[in-house]
């Protein structure tokens, strides 16, 4: 029996589907030619759109409130479960994580809460990293995860162009950065880092100060994956040509 052909996965913070649609993200989708494509911040309800693309379904979790956060994933590939949500009653009303199941591994697509201005929602971040981190762990103990989405932070300072100036700001707080590295040691593994340890690609920059042209960005857009997984990532991808958000997509190729 021949092998199966690697799967091939991107992940977009569109920062609003209904505009991205009208930026093109059609042919975007199918250059890409991806397996499965994980939004965040897709700010609409279920039915505001219509996503109908050949063999692929479309799997949604919305924010309550209307025109905020949400997350979908279009897949090839048909999950064998999909749930909606970490399964914490103070955590679940945003419509940020959305995980897949398939026979041989989890696909969880989130969009990480950010700590705001002047960090009002710093302590709530803290306590929904740590809720997430036990979710994707007990995940972990039962089949392989692969995590993906915009987790607004910039773990270490090669992951932003300023980070003298940045420290303490939302996204590279000590508190946020120390967040991620518990992930990562509870067991996963920062795709692009490992493969790249030295370059410094961004994913997300302001729209102010012509920050994407100068290249003034930061790299918070990420795939993690669980460590047994690692050696079986051959690529992981920035792509910066694409537009249409603040945000560019993300994306890893894995032989399962």
């Amino acid at each position: 029996m021949p092998a199966e052909k690697p799967l091939r996965l991107f992940s977009w913070n569109v920062n609003g589907l209904r505009a991205v649609l009208t930026k093109g993200f059609g042919d975007i989708f199918a250059a890409a030619d991806a397996d499965m494509y994980c939004l965040q911040e897709t700010k609409l309800q279920e039915g505001q759109v219509t996503i109908d693309y050949p063999g692929y379904s479309v799997f949604w979790n919305c924010a309550e409130k209307k025109g905020y956060s949400g997350t979908a994933v279009l897949t090839r590939r048909r999950p064998v479960a999909v749930t909606r949500g970490i399964g914490r009653e103070e955590h679940d009303h945003e419509g940020r994580v959305l995980t897949l199941e398939y026979e041989d591994f989890f696909l969880v697509c989130v969009y990480v809460p950010n700590s705001q201005t002047e960090l009002k929602r710093l302590d709530y971040r803290m306590a929904w990293e740590e809720a997430f981190r036990e979710y994707v762990t007990g995940l972990d103990r039962l089949k392989p995860v692969i995590i993906c989405g915009d987790m607004n932070v910039a773990h270490q300072d090669i992951d932003l162009r300023n980070p003298k100036t940045n420290r303490h700001n939302p996204g590279f707080t000590d508190e946020e950065r120390a967040a991620f590295t518990a992930l990562l040691d509870a067991g996963f593994a920062d795709t692009f880092r490992e493969l790249n340890p030295d370059k410094q690609t961004f994913s997300w920059w302001s729209y102010r100060f012509q920050s994407r042209a100068k290249d003034i960005g930061w790299r918070i857009d990420y795939f993690l994956v669980s460590r047994r997984l690692m050696d079986s990532v051959t690529a992981a991808d920035i792509h910066t040509d694409i537009l249409g958000s603040d945000h560019c997509p993300v994306s890893i190729t894995v032989k399962l």
